[in-house]
């Protein structure tokens, strides 16, 4: 298990309690670095949208806990946020829930030098996504796909 991976899975046991006691819905933590700092993001949402209050009750109580904890080595930024619009699909009620909905889905490898693809979610397995894409059910490699997200056209 990489460092990364080790904080993000230290953080989520930190922050399940405190998005559980406030009815929240954690949708994922992820530790990047970007333009040389160190960022600690974690996604939550709620049933009708989650506000800034709600991202602040969950930021003060996570701070707290990290600084008792304190297993991250470098200086880091943390931020709790929505997930957006065009949030990814990651766990198995993402899924669910996006049955019948339309995704973009953007791969590791192409496949006839295409990488990106939109279509209706069809089905969902640990091996594969199934993309109705026209008239045409498409069946793609999980561990080819780099990102899956709701597609939205503005």
């Amino acid at each position: 298990m990489s460092r990364r991976e080790e904080y993000e899975q230290k953080t989520e046991a930190l922050v399940m309690p405190i998005i559980e006691a406030n009815n929240f819905e954690l949708v994922d933590v992820e530790y990047v670095k970007e333009a040389g700092n160190w960022y600690l993001r974690v996604y939550v949402d709620k049933e009708g949208g989650i506000a800034v209050d709600d991202c602040e009750v969950v930021s003060r109580a996570l701070s707290d806990k990290l600084d008792v904890d304190d297993f991250i080595e470098d200086s880091y930024i943390l931020e709790v946020s929505s997930p957006g619009l065009g949030r990814p699909l990651k766990k198995e009620k993402d899924f669910i829930r996006s049955i019948g909905k339309e995704v973009d889905i953007h791969l590791y490898k192409s496949i006839e030098k295409q990488k990106e693809f939109t279509g209706v979610l069809k089905s969902y397995s640990k091996d594969d996504i199934v993309l109705q894409i026209e008239d045409t059910d498409v069946t793609f490699d999980r561990t080819n796909v780099a990102l899956i997200r709701l597609s939205f056209d503005f």
